[in-house]
């Protein structure tokens, strides 16, 4: 029982931070309610953090499990263990956030945008895999 409540936190933690990290290219969305999206998406900036650690926590915990009693590495803890890291980036390194602020995406705020969209797809997968 308490493993798919992890296997929970573990995939909406990845839909969620998926969207923080995809918020620039959702605000790019011309008439397609990217703005109301966008804004529903910002509220949720201020706990970006939590969102990270529960991430970072479930991933590495399946992470530790699938290494160690098989049966074999998935890609929804490394996309958790990712997320976790660069949505709490600046509290880690004390350097300024990686996730991009809005304006431009181009370069990295690009990658992570895409990543952002890779892990709202992968924690949408999780969702309907089973255990």
């Amino acid at each position: 029982m308490e493993l798919t409540v992890i296997a929970l936190l573990l995939d909406l933690s990845n839909i969620l931070g998926g969207l923080l990290l995809a918020l620039p290219l959702l605000l790019m969305i011309p008439n397609g309610g990217g703005e109301q999206a966008g804004r529903w998406i910002s509220r949720l900036d201020p706990f970006a953090w939590i969102v990270g650690v529960v991430a970072l926590v479930t991933g590495g915990y399946y992470l530790i499990v699938h290494l160690t009693s098989g049966p074999h590495l998935f890609h929804f803890e490394v996309v958790g263990i990712a997320v976790g890291v660069i949505l709490l980036w600046d509290r880690i390194t004390g350097k300024r956030p990686l996730r991009p602020a809005g304006g431009e995406v181009q370069g990295a705020a690009l990658l992570l945008a895409i990543f952002g969209v890779i892990a709202v797809l992968v924690g949408l997968q999780g969702l309907f895999t089973p255990n």
